[in-house]
């Protein structure tokens, strides 16, 4: 718990001007790599095999695992071994796996103890809320329908689909009109699909995951950024969707500069451009960086320029035309304390996987298709009752006025004694 003394909040500030520590965790060692550089997602990882005494192997809990002849066995797919190699993957292992066997497996592969403490605040009990919840949930999932994941299959490919025609028809009409409205008809599917791609980029290698590669963002990035970083410890100095912004866009209450109080007009000038960015940086790296066109850059890098490739093909035109918690926290009790649901969003599957609804069940059980989340509320509602979790709902409104508040925020908000 964070101490509660009148000069706390100046300490933190120093604390974190100085990168000795975690404001919120002053047991824990600042995160190393966290504000130099290109700030890209395999820095991210550089940073964390730092500071995670993992010996170049894997670290779950305080034990060493050695999964090297695992690796391409993995259920899930290889690369999520390949790109968490070096570091401690305990809050992936325990909310990417929730069939209770795969613990026991994980027995095969121990190396040895850890040499040093974790770096990481959160524990996951047997007898605590998120471990407890996750069993239940276990159950709860053989209750579900077999076809109910299929539903969210059909909303993606039906975007995706109506992407292709419209983006094609928008090059082969030469009706001005048609072809505006078909514009206008494949950004909205593109950005839609897009978004629902998030749904399976949290699960074992699909097809599908690599759709989020045709914004120009590679689906591989984002893996480490939200899945690995962002998922696992949303809203902390280890979060890298939010030291992204920094030093012009603060999340966390920070002493700011001037340009905060403009963050919200900045966001709105930046964010277009993000996923442009986000492959220039890739690019980029290649030459700047050894080894990483050998180890990180793939084929699906290029997945975005096969859009205006097959705008070309069907259309026949020519292509230039085309173109602060408790030191053991629970890691679910922190998940819903950084996340809040939109009651707006959840009522229907189509706004759910289009706008990042669910998001609460999502975070705690991320390779669960959104088509099935619904099925979880009655347990989830029954543990969150339980262990007096801060389940929270609000609207997509309120939710955009929150953002713009936290921007302007310099100041953490401290527990009452009561809490």
């Amino acid at each position: 718990m964070a101490p509660k003394e009148t000069d706390y909040i100046e300490l933190a500030h120093q604390r974190a001007t100085e990168k000795k520590t975690h404001v919120s965790f002053p047991q824990l060692k600042y995160p190393s790599l966290r504000d130099g550089g290109f700030k890209d997602p395999v820095q991210w990882l550089m940073g964390k095999a730092m500071d995670d005494g993992a010996e170049g192997l894997w670290r779950v809990h305080d034990g060493i695992y050695d999964l090297n002849d695992f690796i391409q066995r993995h259920p899930g797919g290889a690369e999520w071994l390949e790109l968490s190699k070096g570091t401690d993957i305990t809050e992936a292992f325990e909310s990417h796996h929730l069939n209770p066997t795969v613990r026991k497996m994980l027995d095969k592969f121990y190396v040895r103890e850890a040499k040093t403490p974790r770096n990481s605040p959160f524990t996951f009990k047997e007898d605590g809320f998120y471990s407890s919840l996750r069993a239940a949930v276990y159950e709860e999932l053989k209750k579900v329908p077999a076809h109910v994941p299929r539903r969210a299959d059909m909303i993606i490919n039906g975007l995706f689909t109506t992407l292709l025609v419209a983006s094609a028809f928008s090059c082969y009409t030469s009706n001005y009109w048609a072809s505006m409205a078909s514009y206008l008809v494949a950004s909205l599917s593109l950005a839609w699909v897009v978004v629902a791609s998030h749904n399976y980029i949290h699960r074992k290698t699909n097809w599908r995951m690599y759709l989020f590669s045709l914004s120009l963002w590679s689906y591989r990035d984002f893996r480490v950024s939200h899945v690995l970083s962002h998922h696992l410890y949303p809203n902390t100095l280890m979060d890298l969707e939010v030291s992204a912004f920094e030093p012009i866009v603060f999340w966390n209450p920070r002493k700011q500069p001037f340009l905060s109080h403009f963050a919200i007009l900045i966001e709105q000038i930046v964010f277009p451009f993000v996923f442009g960015m986000n492959f220039v940086k890739r690019f980029l790296l290649n030459f700047l960086r050894k080894g990483f066109f050998t180890n990180h850059y793939r084929w699906h890098d290029g997945v975005a320029f096969l859009l205006p490739v097959w705008m070309w093909i069907v259309s026949g035109n020519s292509f230039y035309n085309v173109v602060f918690m408790s030191e053991t926290l629970d890691w679910g009790m922190h998940e819903l304390e950084a996340v809040m649901d939109r009651q707006d969003i959840n009522q229907s599957l189509f706004t759910v996987m289009t706008f990042f609804g669910d998001h609460a069940l999502h975070h705690l059980f991320p390779t669960i298709d959104h088509a099935v989340l619904p099925y979880l509320y009655p347990v989830f509602l029954e543990h969150c009752q339980k262990f007096r979790a801060n389940f929270r709902l609000t609207t997509q409104l309120d939710l955009i006025i929150g953002q713009i508040k936290m921007t302007l925020k310099t100041d953490p908000t401290l527990l009452k004694d009561d809490e």
